[in-house]
C-alpha cells in the first residue's frame, strides 16, 4: 500500500530543496518538465505567431517541450490572470503585448499590472501602420490632417475594439494633430481591415503584418508609420512624427512575463535564452517579413517599459474619454 503522506512529504521537500539551491544550481536544473506559454489571445494572429516562434526555439534550448496555451478574452486579461497567478516555479510564463499597458486604464484588473507580475524580456518590437482607402484623397499625413480639418468628425477610422491600443494609439494621433475624427470599433482586426479595404471606412491603424499585403495588391494605401523612425520592411514609408506630428511615437511590442515571486536564477535563465534566439539571422528575417524587429533587453528596462506606458496610456484614455463598453 502507498503511503501517501510520505510521498507528499518527500515531493514537497525536493520543491524546497530546489527553491533553497544556490542560483546557478537552480538555474542548471530548471527546467525538469515541460514549459507553457499562455497567450491571453486567439489562434492566428501576430501573438500567437511570436509566441509559437519562440516556444520553438526554447524547446532546443531547455531540453524540454515548451508549450503555448491560447486563453483569450476580456482583451487579454482573461488569459494573462490565468498565467500571473500559477505557481512562481518557471513552467507557466505569459506571452503579453502592448495592450497589457493600456488594459489598466479600460478595465477593472484583479492584480496590479507592475507589482503582481516578474517582467522576463521585451521579444519584439514595430509600429502601427497607417492605411487608408485608396479612394480617399490621402496619401500623407499631412493629407489626412488637412482633410479630417476640413470636415471634422466626419473622417471615420477604425479600430480592432473600444479601449484597444490601435483605438488609443489613433485618439493620440487626433489630439497630437488637433483633429476631431469619428471612431468606429470593430471585434478584430481583421472585420476592421475587410470594412476600410471595402471603403466603409477610411482609416486604420492596423498591425503591420496584418495590413502589409492589402498595400502590396494596392488594396490599401499606406500612408505613414507609428513608430519615431521608419522600418526596413517599408522604407518609403515615412513616420508620423517626420510627416506633421513631431513627438509622435507608438510602438508594438510582445514580451514575456512570469507570476510575482519567479526566482531570478530562473528569470535570468528564460532571459538569456530568448536574447541568443533574437540574435539569431533567420530570427529577425523572420520577424522583419512581418514588420517587426527583435527587441531584447534585460528584465529591469522591460519592467521600466511597462510602468511607462501604463502610465502614459492611462492619460490618453482620460484626455479623450476612452472607456470600455
Amino acid at each position: 500500500m502507498i503511503d501517501l503522506s510520505a510521498t507528499l512529504l518527500r515531493a514537497s521537500l525536493a520543491v524546497a530543496a530546489m527553491l533553497a539551491a544556490p542560483p546557478l544550481v537552480l538555474a542548471q536544473q530548471y527546467p525538469t518538465k515541460p514549459v507553457r506559454i499562455v497567450v491571453p489571445f486567439a489562434p492566428g494572429g501576430g501573438s500567437d505567431f511570436i509566441a509559437r516562434f519562440m516556444a520553438q526555439r526554447l524547446t532546443g534550448a531547455l531540453g524540454h517541450q515548451v508549450i503555448v496555451e491560447n486563453k483569450p478574452g476580456a482583451g487579454g486579461v482573461l488569459g494573462i490572470e490565468t498565467g500571473i497567478k500559477s505557481p512562481p516555479d518557471g513552467y507557466t510564463l505569459t506571452l503579453i503585448a502592448s495592450s497589457y499597458t493600456v488594459n489598466p486604464s479600460i478595465y477593472k484588473l484583479g492584480f496590479d499590472p507592475n507589482s503582481d507580475i516578474t517582467p522576463i524580456i521585451q521579444m519584439s518590437q514595430g509600429p502601427l501602420l497607417v492605411v487608408v482607402n485608396p479612394a480617399l484623397p490621402v496619401k500623407t499625413t499631412r493629407d489626412l490632417i488637412a482633410l479630417a480639418k476640413s470636415k471634422p468628425g466626419e473622417v471615420n477610422f477604425a479600430s480592432s475594439g473600444q479601449g484597444s491600443v490601435i483605438h488609443l494609439a489613433t485618439e493620440m494621433f487626433a489630439n497630437m494633430a488637433g483633429v476631431k475624427m469619428n471612431h468606429i470599433p470593430y471585434k478584430g482586426t481583421g472585420p476592421a481591415l475587410t470594412d476600410t479595404i471595402a471603403g466603409q471606412t477610411n482609416v486604420f491603424f492596423s498591425s503591420t503584418a496584418n495590413a502589409m499585403p492589402h498595400v502590396k495588391s494596392g488594396r490599401l494605401r499606406a500612408v505613414a508609420v507609428t513608430t519615431a523612425k521608419r522600418i526596413p520592411a517599408l522604407p518609403e514609408v515615412p513616420s508620423i512624427a517626420e510627416s506633421g506630428v513631431p513627438g509622435y511615437d507608438v510602438t508594438l511590442w510582445h514580451g514575456l512575463i512570469g507570476p510575482k515571486g519567479l526566482p531570478r536564477a530562473i528569470t535570468d535563465r528564460i532571459n538569456g535564452e530568448v536574447t541568443k534566439a533574437l540574435t539569431l539571422k533567420e530570427t529577425a528575417e523572420q520577424l522583419q517579413n512581418d514588420g517587426v524587429a527583435p527587441a531584447g533587453g534585460t528584465p529591469e528596462q522591460f519592467a521600466a517599459q511597462i510602468r511607462k506606458e501604463i502610465a502614459s496610456w492611462r492619460k490618453v484614455a482620460a484626455d479623450a474619454g476612452v472607456k470600455a463598453e
